[in-house]
């Protein structure tokens, strides 16, 4: 019986002190973290840019707009590459780019120098894939079979090409690039 009455007194003790405040500061603590909570779920949704308020139609437009002109660029480069300029081809890559092949990462000076002996004679690209990144970015992922000659040897391969293309100052540049080989 004792140690009934022992627990008794500690259950009802607490509500009794200080007249309820225990009660109120508990009641302001959980106001207080649910108030927490809910700013951090605020803060830590993705941001909407503008083009949220569009309908699904504009929405889609605007996504294969952006998918038409990345595909565009990552053919002009090609084209760049098939007629011979180099330069035409640097311009379309950003200063800062990384591209990668099998031999490991390269700077765009380092391929600008390699591609001085490359020109391909035919290319095609094939299961072409496109994920907008941003407004004014997109990846392009596809199959190239492409024919050429390579510091006067032909080639004939297909590889799988992943390039990340971007509008920086009014003007559009692959940032990222790589090749791996098909099987």
């Amino acid at each position: 019986m004792l140690q009934r009455t022992s627990v008794q007194q500690t259950e009802t003790a607490p509500a009794q002190l200080n007249g309820g405040s225990l009660l109120k500061t508990v009641s302001s603590l959980m106001l207080t973290v649910t108030m927490i909570l809910a700013g951090v779920i605020l803060l830590a949704r993705p941001r909407t840019s503008a083009a949220a308020g569009q309908s699904p139609e504009s929405a889609l437009a605007s996504a294969s707009s952006l998918e038409q002109q990345v595909v565009s660029h990552e053919r002009e480069g090609l084209e760049a590459l098939k007629s011979g300029d180099v330069d035409h081809f640097g311009s379309l890559t950003a200063d800062d780019a990384v591209l990668v092949d099998a031999r490991g990462p390269a700077t765009k000076a380092q391929v600008l120098m390699n591609v001085a002996g490359f020109k391909l004679t035919d290319y095609s690209m094939d299961d072409v894939r496109f994920v907008p990144l941003s407004v004014t970015s997109g990846l392009i992922v596809y199959k190239i079979t492409e024919k050429g000659v390579s510091h006067g040897r032909d080639f004939a391969v297909q590889a799988y090409i992943s390039s990340i293309w971007a509008e920086r100052a009014g003007k559009w540049v692959c940032l990222f690039s790589q090749e791996t080989g098909a099987r």
